[in-house]
């Protein structure tokens, strides 16, 4: 447990080291690419879990070669909740129709949790650190269509709390579909299979966007909804609405 002076230090000092990261990480970067988005109910990495409330997010990418460098940013906009992501990824294999990615990522969550001391109520925050990492191969059907298996393997560095969990997602990736001659829709739905401590569960989530060819902005949606299972602290259906701007 930690107080808000503690969580306000460590949000602080992440934060910093994220700047440094991508300081020193333009200096070599190729390319850049991100966005800024607003939401009004935040989603987890893993769309089984959502802050249930709204949240600014940003994902930021910095690459060279087969190497790239992108923070993800969940933050609700009072601060009580939120999640710091740093991944390092790299892609061994991109050779015609198929690629094959990797990656690690350092993570913090943090969430307000009402407590009894000294037979008064009292709000104290919950600071949670994670290591995490991924496999992504991906097959692209044309220009316009994928298919991809997605696995993450997280680990949690504390006593209390998820301390192994299991992500495994089979999608299909449908992007840059033409409404018109200005208006592009993209969908990925997918079902995945999720372990947390050896308490099992299967899902259904698809994410959709609408762009506009001429605009940075798009309209974003994602739901996600429980076909079995025996993990708590998810809600059976989940969905939201964001609006997000393309920096590059």
């Amino acid at each position: 447990m930690h107080n808000n002076k503690s969580i306000k230090q460590v949000i602080q000092i992440t934060l910093v080291i994220f700047l440094v990261c991508g300081l020193n990480t333009i200096t070599y970067a190729q390319t850049y690419t991100g966005n800024l988005g607003i939401t009004n109910n935040g989603f987890s990495i893993i769309p089984t879990f959502s802050f249930n409330s709204p949240a600014v997010t940003t994902q930021m990418s910095w690459e060279k070669n087969n190497w790239s460098v992108e923070p993800d940013i969940r933050l609700a906009p009072d601060l009580t909740k939120g999640s710091m992501l740093l991944w390092f990824r790299y892609v061994p294999i991109q050779k015609g129709k198929f690629s094959l990615r990797t990656g690690l990522h350092p993570a913090i969550n943090w969430f307000p949790k009402n407590i009894i001391e000294n037979d008064k109520p009292s709000e104290l925050y919950q600071l949670r650190r994670f290591l995490a990492w991924e496999l992504a191969p991906n097959f692209k059907i044309n220009k316009n269509l994928n298919v991809g298996i997605y696995y993450l393997q997280g680990n949690g560095l504390q006593e209390n709390g998820v301390r192994t969990s299991h992500f495994l997602n089979l999608y299909l990736g449908a992007s840059n579909i033409a409404l018109n001659d200005q208006i592009n829709l993209s969908l990925t739905p997918a079902v995945y299979y999720l372990n947390v401590d050896k308490k099992a569960g299967t899902y259904f989530t698809a994410n959709g966007s609408i762009s506009h060819k001429k605009s940075p902005f798009s309209l974003q949606s994602t739901i996600n909804k429980t076909l079995q299972t025996k993990i708590t602290g998810g809600k059976n259906f989940l969905w939201n609405i964001a609006l997000i701007y393309k920096i590059k």
